[in-house]
């Protein structure tokens, strides 16, 4: 359920964050600007059975929590307001208005550094009135948070997030009823700041970063930077200033080629493998679409490089780093290798739906993309298996009409999860192959009991002496599955893995996971300089694939000396042999420590879940807290400092929630603590109670039902809407246990309370 804030998991609160948003902004008609003074537009009403998405952020964002209907009024020009009666469970949420936003994106490799900055003003609750703000941060692709900064002006007070490991933060009590931090939908996450005075203004830093596509020799960089018009601070004089710095550094000394933008892009540097663009403005309205742009490095061959790194002073790991990065180059007309593709797609009970839905509606779409010499089966799998064919099949448009019509009427889910039986049979089918890369696309939403004994088969198979292994990819939907099993057995198969934690997802993903994982060019690459290094660490430990929709990037720790080139080979799609040559160079403008960090956390978590060891479980809590990237073994807290006689001191966040005037017993006093934890921003390693009972993805173990809600007239019609939204809960939960005569008894002492305007303290009492 929405607290307020959030609920600590990856979709699913979505809807009800849109109603509270939805409601916030009918609260938000009852501000008075003053007089000849227009009112911020607000969208059309959300129909029924759209989506709810239309109200969720798309930029950072900065909400209100409203749980005092009668609080919300103009602080500058306080207005006559008619008393609304009830509270708001959930809080409405109301967009506060903005005042001004920077942003800086600095590109390195693959990935993108974000850091925006804003300031935004509490303009709807009343001075020397307070309320809880919800900070709302969309990340981009894989997105990472890395830190919130907030500062309140005029308060002394200000807010700052930093990572600990879980052992320091164990003895750290929750805050109840919902949490100060989590995520929203799979690429949101939420922070409470506690307690703003009606008036204040925010100053707020958010820091993350996210990987950048490539597709058709292009990096792909597209950020959240779409605001909605109602942000647009009320009044002739505000100034709105809005202001993009994009920074590019591909690594590779070649040229960079940008090719269009979103926002008008003044260069203000141009070096060979570097750029700089900066776009500020004074505008009328803010940013209405993302950021994105895209460049390409000018090569139609394969093109990279080999970056070398000493670790800084305060590094745990004393070795030097290094990172390989090897790009597929813009020849469209190189020849990819013949494929032979078997697809094992769960139908078990929990997929029934959108998911099962999506999940087929990408496989038709994917087989429509192979060529007929390409070869293909699907597996269904539950309890038992689905064969669409007991062999390989040609992808004629025959087979593949056959295909698409087997998926929508023999393809019906049913009880269990069986994910090695699937597996072994895929093996048998493909068999001994010289001229194919054999493919196994592995789609599940759920976690299983042998997981470790799968990962050991496969191991087996995969590292036996064969011309070419077959590439096992896989699929998760949803938190259910162990996501981390999947990246192990897409890891031992020199696969990729991709992740849809919403259903709405599942069928572009999936598209983008077999377009990037299908074209190989270049297979069973081998890098000799690394065999003469004296000790080395890979990430990945295994090898991958070059193809034309993914970069090959190979990092790690090593002893010794690497020479001034080094020498790549390996197989292409014709068959011929290939050796490329790549500069290696040390580096000081590039972070490499927290470009690769993101990626050697999930392999090393990977590793640490499939082998069981504590001291790979250490070593990325280190790189966690060195770095600032979040792990399944780290935790992000909140920390509050405030300004004492004009010193600035670190404070414990007090869980203080003001529960009423004479209830002053019940307010929770934590000043011992000197941190509040957030929300998890781990994927954790599945559910299999959940999985068990085939959960959907995204649906949550039932709870038990409250009370129903006793609608309050509201005062004005711009509240009408709040109805179904304000409700006396002190009443519901005393009536629903109590008899005919008791309600009598119960209801003629509510109405000698209200003759003495008591109503507060029945409130604070059963509340």
């Amino acid at each position: 359920m929405y607290n307020g804030v959030l609920q600590n998991s990856r979709g699913g609160m979505s809807s009800d964050f849109a109603s509270s948003a939805e409601y916030g902004l009918m609260l938000s008609r009852r501000i008075y600007y003053g007089k000849d003074v227009k009112m911020p537009p607000l969208p059309e009403p959300v129909p029924a059975k759209s989506s709810p998405d239309s109200l969720l952020p798309t930029a950072v964002m900065v909400y209100a929590a409203v749980s005092e209907p009668a609080s919300v009024d103009n602080p500058d020009v306080p207005s006559y307001q008619p008393y609304v009666h009830g509270r708001c469970e959930p809080p409405a949420l109301v967009p506060l208005h903005m005042r001004g936003v920077q942003m800086e994106v600095d590109c390195w490799l693959d990935t993108a550094f974000l850091t925006v900055k804003g300031e935004w003003r509490v303009h709807c609750i009343k001075a020397g009135e307070r309320c809880d703000c919800c900070i709302a941060v969309p990340l981009g692709e894989k997105g990472s948070l890395l830190g919130v900064e907030v500062d309140i002006h005029g308060s002394g007070r200000s807010y700052n997030t930093i990572l600990k490991t879980t052992e320091d933060v164990k003895d750290l009590q929750r805050v109840p009823g919902g949490g100060y931090g989590g995520f929203l939908k799979s690429h949101i996450y939420t922070v409470k700041i506690p307690l703003v005075g009606g008036g204040s203004l925010l100053s707020i830093r958010v820091d993350w970063s996210q990987r950048l596509l490539y597709q058709d020799g292009q990096f792909l960089v597209n950020v959240p930077f779409s605001f909605p018009a109602y942000v647009i601070p009320v009044g002739k004089q505000l100034s709105k200033r809005e202001k993009i710095l994009l920074n590019v550094n591909s690594g590779i000394g070649r040229e960079i080629l940008c090719k269009c933008t979103s926002h008008p892009l003044k260069e203000i540097n141009h070096n060979v493998g570097k750029l700089s663009f900066l776009y500020e403005a004074e505008v009328p309205a803010w940013s209405n679409v993302d950021f994105s742009c895209s460049y390409s490095i000018s090569s139609n061959d394969f093109t990279g490089g080999v970056l070398l790194k000493s670790p800084s002073v305060l590094d745990f790991d004393e070795r030097e780093m290094f990172c390989l990065y090897l790009l597929p180059g813009a020849n469209q007309h190189r020849k990819v290798f013949k494929r032979e593709v078997i697809f094992l797609i769960d139908i078990s009970r929990s997929m029934e739906g959108a998911p099962l839905d999506e999940a087929k509606n990408a496989l038709i779409a994917t087989l429509s993309k192979l060529n007929p010499q390409d070869s293909f089966n699907i597996l269904g799998f539950n309890e038992e298996i689905y064969s669409f064919s007991s062999s390989m099949e040609l992808a004629t448009q025959e087979k593949i009409a056959n295909a698409t019509q087997w998926l929508s009427n023999n393809l019906l889910v049913g009880d269990g999860t069986n994910i090695l039986l699937p597996l072994q049979q895929a093996m048998k089918l493909l068999g001994e192959t010289t001229d194919t890369i054999p493919l196994i696309f592995l789609i599940t939403d759920g976690a299983v009991e042998d997981e470790i004994e799968v990962c050991n088969v496969m191991k087996s198979y995969l590292t036996s002496e064969r011309s070419t292994t077959p590439r096992i990819c896989t699929f998760g939907i949803g938190l259910y599955c162990n996501h981390y099993f999947l990246q192990m057995l897409a890891q031992l198969g020199r696969g990729h893995y991709e992740s849809a934690y919403d259903a709405d997802s599942v069928e572009f993903r999936m598209q983008r996971l077999f377009t990037a994982a299908s074209s190989v060019i270049a297979a069973n690459i081998v890098v000799d300089a690394l065999k003469h290094l004296d000790s080395i660490e890979l990430f990945p430990f295994l090898t991958p694939d070059l193809t034309s929709g993914c970069p090959l990037i190979i990092s790690g720790r090593y002893e010794g000396d690497f020479l001034d080139s080094v020498k790549v080979s390996g197989i292409m799609g014709d068959m011929n042999e290939f050796t490329t040559e790549l500069k290696v160079q040390r580096t000081k403008e590039i972070p490499l420590d927290k470009v690769l960090a993101k990626r050697q956390i999930d392999i090393l978590t990977a590793h640490a879940w499939f082998s069981g060891s504590k001291e790979l479980e250490e070593k990325v809590a280190k790189i966690s807290l060195q770095t600032g990237f979040p792990s399944e073994y780290t935790n992000m807290v909140f920390l509050k400092s405030e300004i004492e006689n004009g010193k600035k001191v670190a404070e414990p966040m007090l869980l203080k929630e003001v529960l009423g005037k004479i209830n002053l017993q019940k307010k929770i006093d934590m000043s011992s603590q000197k941190m509040i934890l957030l929300g998890s921003l781990g994927v954790g390693f599945g559910n299999l109670i959940g999985t068990a009972k085939n959960f959907p993805p995204g649906k949550e173990e039932p709870k038990s039902p409250e009370g129903a809600q006793i609608l309050v007239k509201a005062a004005t019609s711009c509240c009408s809407r709040l109805l179904d939204r304000v409700c006396c809960m002190c009443f519901i939960q005393s009536c629903s246990y109590m008899n005919d005569q008791c309600i009598i008894v119960y209801t003629q002492l509510c109405a000698g309370l209200a003759c003495f305007e008591c109503l507060n303290c029945c409130f604070d009492l059963w509340g």
